[in-house]
């Protein structure tokens, strides 16, 4: 099994409809998609130096954590191992739930996004995203699945990306969507996959 590392840069955007036309002089627009991330936590104080989500897209549930490579981290461009597995049906959803209880995590935080996700004309590895993250605002990311001997090659085209739709180096904003809403003190407890089981 290729066990694939996500490498991804985030900028924060300013103007949206501007960065709209220059990524698409170079990518294709695949779709828009609403996504709702529950990320859970063990119980403690302060940000958490580990969590891990269940995204809920609306058609499935799907469990996922990072491991950050930071070793492979460069030019504002960073490495992420990626693990997920899927929840096929409620009754597993429950069962998965009644377990992390058990294990002492408790849901931490929801973040709400919707996306407009676009494939680079020359490389469809290259994927493009415009986020609209509820309470954060509207960030730029561009990701490149890899292998490990491909990491170098992967930064060097999403480098050259940026460079392409007018984004540079010093615009690069790689902090995390849940550190923002930890900062703002924003959880919204109201949509949480928990509560909707209650």
């Amino acid at each position: 099994m290729v066990n694939w590392l996500e490498v991804e840069v985030k900028a924060k955007v300013e103007d949206v409809a501007r960065l709209r036309r220059k990524i698409k002089l170079v990518a294709d627009f695949i779709k828009t998609e609403s996504r709702g991330d529950d990320y859970f936590r063990l119980e403690g104080k302060g940000y958490p130096s580990k969590a891990f989500r269940i995204r809920d897209d609306g058609k499935k549930l799907v469990v996922n954590f990072k491991k950050h490579l930071t070793h492979l981290w460069k030019e504002g461009v960073v490495v992420k191992r990626e693990f997920e597995f899927e929840l096929s049906d409620g009754k597993h959803l429950d069962n998965f739930l009644a377990l992390l209880q058990d294990f002492g995590f408790r849901e931490w935080v929801k973040k709400r996004k919707q996306t407009e996700k676009y494939l680079h004309k020359k490389d469809k590895r290259i994927v493009i995203e415009i986020n609209h993250v509820k309470h954060v605002g509207t960030y730029l990311e561009i990701e490149y699945l890899a292998k490990e001997k491909d990491v170098e090659k992967a930064r060097k085209k999403i480098l050259e990306t940026l460079a392409e739709i007018g984004v540079t180096k010093d615009q690069i904003d790689n902090v995390g969507y849940t550190r923002r809403l930890y900062e703002k003190g924003v959880k919204d407890r109201k949509y949480f996959i928990t509560r909707r089981k209650k």
